[in-house]
């Protein structure tokens, strides 16, 4: 996309702004969203996104990202620069569909491989709790490509709530998947289960929920806890599991550390799968 972009962009634009094209965005159904959008091509956005759409026929909206994720529920600001004036797509991945807002849900496609990741190592019968559901990527694409047993899923977000309700129904996981509206710190202590496998997809701050998920697990349980750290700080996470269980009188073993994704140079998303001893 980034050669394709520029080479459509020749002639259009100068050298100077062609060096400042963005080359990071995210594709989610047929919307595409920059995330860094230099000030210098304001004037030139609504050529370059109606540039997008001449060579990219699957595109129907460009966006850009005009606020970082903030905010209770961890949104961004988004505009459209070109196409469609709408915000509301459907995404497909690992064999579901997936209906939600840009503007109003929280959703990286980026987690993908992630998320095939993980129902992988679902064992059959599993119990899961996903904690911080969204829209419902993690517990559809769980109940999708394995044989887990239930899968609850907790968000707080209403309005990401009501779109995941909308997609386990569309594609027919509702006998698998239970989502309830609410905080996880109140919602889960009400739930008075524990499970065999719990994730932790919180953009920003889950080691703050790290006890909560322990006082949840049953007895060899998983935990998969996510966080955003430089490279050469992964041992931090860690750090933060060693507190948590310490506070609980838990020994602990760490399964794998693995990179979900390079969100700036050196900067990853990572996940910690961990085991309760």
């Amino acid at each position: 996309m980034k050669h394709n972009l520029k080479f459509h962009l020749r002639g259009k634009l100068s050298e100077k702004e062609l060096k400042l094209v963005p080359s990071s965005y995210d594709v989610v159904g047929d919307i595409m969203i920059f995330a860094d959008f230099s000030k210098e091509l304001n004037k030139k956005e609504k050529l370059i996104g109606q540039s997008i759409l001449e060579f990219s026929p699957h595109i129907k909206v460009v966006m850009k990202k005009t606020r970082k994720y903030s905010g209770r529920f961890r949104l961004a600001k988004l505009k459209i620069i070109a196409g469609e004036k709408r915000s509301e797509t459907v995404h497909k991945e690992n064999d579901v569909f997936i209906k939600l807002d840009v503007e109003k849900v929280y959703f990286s496609p980026r987690m993908s491989t992630e998320r095939k990741r993980i129902a992988n190592l679902v064992g059959k019968d599993e119990n899961v709790l996903v904690m911080f559901s969204g829209c419902g990527p993690f517990p559809l694409v769980i109940a999708k490509n394995s044989n887990c047993g239930e899968i609850i899923g907790v968000e707080i977000n209403p309005k990401a709530h009501e779109y995941g309700l909308f997609n386990i129904k569309k594609n027919k996981l509702d006998s698998k998947i239970k989502l309830f509206c609410g905080d996880v710190d109140k919602a889960v202590p009400k739930l008075r289960k524990k499970f065999n496998r719990i994730l932790m997809p919180l953009p920003k701050g889950g080691e703050r929920f790290l006890g909560l998920a322990i006082r949840h697990l049953k007895k060899k349980g998983i935990i998969h806890f996510y966080d955003f750290l430089n490279e050469n700080e992964f041992i931090k996470a860690i750090e933060k599991i060693a507190k948590a269980c310490k506070k609980f009188g838990k020994d602990y073993k760490i399964i794998d550390i693995v990179k979900c994704g390079q969100y700036a140079p050196g900067f990853f998303r990572i996940c910690v799968d961990f085991k309760i001893v």
